[in-house]
């Protein structure tokens, strides 16, 4: 869209101060050589859109409105004359970067939660993937948390045979068990207390699921997955744990309880320190490894969603104009997987 200045401009979904996020009208930058303009179709809602809400922006209010969004997909609008790998028309993904120049979200000058965003050296190659005909573009923007689950799977180091346990079963974790089932893990248990996010879990690929408001989780690990002696009693033989649902006391629990040589993935955000007893790790020889962003090729995303049906994984879809609505729903509940933003 033009103003009568002949300027475009785009709506562009920003945080104002700390609980404060509209949806203003900007001015689009122009596309130069080495870039591209993506019109946008739908974009996810990150949990780190709500924190950066609740801060009034990346670590708190800067003086400029920040845009949100990194999880999007739509199709090509214009591409620079050094833009070679895509064409206007064509469907895509976008990566949304990891360097403060290119990136999109995350604190950067754009977001995806907007009608049109610009690409910045899309020529470089790798920021733009190509979406199969067939894939609905809402689906296609699962790419995203899809490759976060991907790699917090690559980093819990499972081999065959090997049993799974994912604590969070927030769409980040739901992610990584579908990444396990698409490996061929059979042995996976999603542990959530939400009804509807286990039921996920089960849906995309976990072999059960465990409700910790319930149910004794390490007793109930031990019977599903059995187990294996300590020098000072037993422990389920669970082989590796991704820690998806931030709680520093989940962390400190599975590093505790866990048994010999498990191998623990943490993807989940712990925005404070959280104690470790190293005695444990050291007498059990655990492996603790960080899970950040994705894997060595981002389209593999799109690759999985090409072999597997994770449609499930959204739940609820807004319209750009009411994405505060959206914002809401998940502030208030986690009774649902992802939620979309869909734009026109």
């Amino acid at each position: 869209m033009t103003t009568a200045s002949s300027v475009p401009t785009t709506r562009q979904v920003r945080v104002h101060s700390p609980g404060t996020v509209a949806v203003d009208r900007v001015d689009l930058a122009s596309c130069g050589p080495r870039d591209a303009l993506i019109e946008v179709h739908a974009c996810g809602i990150c949990g780190s859109d709500l924190t950066y809400i609740r801060l009034g922006g990346l670590a708190g209010p800067n003086g400029e409105p920040m845009p949100l969004g990194h999880e999007f997909a739509g199709v090509v609008r214009q591409v620079g004359a050094e833009v070679t790998e895509v064409t206007p028309g064509q469907r895509v993904v976008v990566h949304p970067g990891n360097d403060t120049a290119g990136r999109i979200g995350g604190g950067s000058a754009a977001g995806g939660l907007a009608d049109v965003v610009l690409v910045r050296d899309a020529a470089a190659g790798g920021r733009l993937i190509a979406v199969p005909d067939d894939m609905p573009l809402d689906v296609a923007a699962l790419a995203e948390p899809l490759a976060v689950g991907m790699h917090a799977a690559e980093q819990a180091d499972v081999g065959p045979g090997d049993t799974v346990a994912v604590f969070g079963c927030g769409p980040i974790g739901l992610a990584a068990i579908s990444a396990l089932a698409d490996r061929g893990f059979t042995e996976i248990v999603g542990v959530d207390p939400s009804a509807e996010r286990r039921r996920l879990a089960e849906e995309l690929g976990a072999s059960a699921s465990i409700d910790p408001t319930q149910t004794k989780v390490w007793r109930e690990l031990a019977r599903l997955h059995g187990t294996r002696a300590l020098a000072y009693g037993h422990a389920p033989a669970t082989d590796a744990y991704i820690e998806a649902s931030g709680s520093d006391a989940v962390l400190t629990d599975i590093i505790d309880r866990s048994g010999p040589r498990a191998r623990i993935s943490v993807v989940a955000l712990h925005y404070q320190a959280v104690p470790v007893n190293f005695l444990n790790v050291l007498m059990k020889e655990l492996t603790i490894r960080g899970s950040m962003e994705y894997p060595a090729r981002f389209g593999d995303a799109v690759d999985l969603l090409s072999r597997r049906d994770l449609s499930a994984l959204i739940t609820h879809r807004f319209p750009l104009d009411r994405v505060d609505a959206a914002f809401e729903l998940l502030g208030e509940s986690r009774e649902c997987g992802k939620v979309m933003v869909t734009v026109s």
